[in-house]
């Protein structure tokens, strides 16, 4: 979607660079992971949808005619741990190309174990473009491999080889935490407060807002802990960021002041958001914000229902899908691709990531406005 098209349905857009994390957070789960202990877990009175099973030898799509790409999907889905995220990635991936139908699609169970071994196996299969991996440690095993267009679903670390057919598709938390300090600012607010709890996730977010409202032009962002002081700091703020999770948001908003104007990141969208939550300026993919617009509506939703966290995976599968397609043409100009994404507006930036311009919504009345 144009930017100017997302500013007219969503009021607001803001470019960011999306940060790479340091070495010391390569430990660290992206939160969409990080939130879904179970991540295929269907919503309270769904379905429960069924146990990913081991991919066959055959590609999971039927093979596309001849002379289109071939896509090669390396993800975890043995995992223990990861094998349902993934499972959901695949699924977003196929939804895409059953739609779109321009590649065939050969999906590879892949795991830090192995990913290297597969990653080659791909390439000697005729693979033109490469989906995955999906962890940090897969993608630095993959990266001195490197021969085709490989779209890595996490981010990339500073340390990893220098090359230009390495690019990176993430939903990482940093990057809204950025865009909200950017939309903050252009909403004329210079005293901004930053709640936030002390554990990983909530840190990553504030370090990224201070850091990027910093780069801005804003002066010292003040961070509290919810609880004790919290009145006093909001006193003199004339905005506040929200650095926590859903599940304390309500009880830190019914602390502030009601005219304080409170913003947020995608964690605080839910289906059923609570009463105490409305007004708060949050932003999120167009998967959600924006389900009628012609980029999003042509893909179907899950069959299964799943939380919103786990949803995103299935976005970032289509998107992931749609711009192999693109990278898989000589043709395409690389050092300016963008992409109308479901998961937002998708740029390459300079470091080979792509980052994500996401729409504007205010919560209101149990829902979004």
């Amino acid at each position: 979607m144009s930017k100017r098209r997302m500013q007219s349905m969503a009021s607001l857009l803001v470019g960011v660079l999306t940060a790479w994390l340091g070495v010391a957070q390569a430990q660290v789960p992206d939160y969409i992971i990080q939130l879904n202990a179970a991540p295929l877990k269907a919503q309270a009175g769904a379905k429960e949808p069924a146990q990913p099973a081991a991919p066959a030898a055959k590609p999971a799509v039927a093979p596309a005619a001849r002379g289109k790409p071939r896509i090669a999907v390396l993800l975890p889905l043995g995992s223990p741990r990861l094998g349902e995220a993934a499972e959901v990635v695949r699924q977003g991936v196929e939804a895409a190309a059953a739609v779109d139908g321009k590649a065939e699609v050969l999906v590879v169970a892949a795991d830090e174990t192995n990913v290297g071994a597969r990653y080659q196996a791909a390439l000697a299969d005729g693979a033109n473009v490469v989906i995955g991996p999906l962890t940090r440690q897969g993608i630095a095993a993959v990266a001195p491999l490197v021969k085709v267009p490989t779209l890595a679903l996490n981010a990339l670390e500073p340390g990893l080889p220098a090359n230009p057919k390495l690019y990176s598709l993430a939903l990482a938390v940093e990057g809204e935490a950025q865009q909200i300090a950017g939309v903050m600012y252009e909403d004329g607010r210079r005293a901004p407060l930053v709640v936030a709890s002390p554990d990983v996730l909530s840190a990553r977010l504030r370090k990224a807002f201070v850091e990027q409202w910093q780069a801005v032009g804003g002066k010292n962002a003040r961070v509290v802990e919810p609880g004790a002081g919290l009145a006093a700091a909001a006193a003199q703020a004339d905005a506040v960021f929200l650095a926590v999770d859903d599940q304390e948001a309500g009880a830190i908003r019914q602390a502030l002041p009601p005219e304080l104007p409170v913003y947020a990141t995608s964690q605080l969208n839910s289906r059923h958001p609570p009463a105490a939550l409305d007004n708060v300026r949050l932003i999120d993919m167009p998967w959600f914000l924006m389900p009628q617009h012609e980029a999003v509506k042509r893909y179907p939703r899950p069959d299964s229902a799943l939380t919103m966290q786990t949803e995103r995976l299935y976005a970032l599968g289509i998107d992931a899908y749609r711009l192999a397609v693109l990278l898989a043409n000589p043709k395409t100009p690389v050092a300016s691709l963008r992409l109308d994404g479901v998961t937002g507006d998708l740029q390459l930036g300079r470091d080979r990531q792509f980052t994500r311009q996401l729409p504007l919504a205010v919560l209101g009345a149990g829902g979004l406005q």
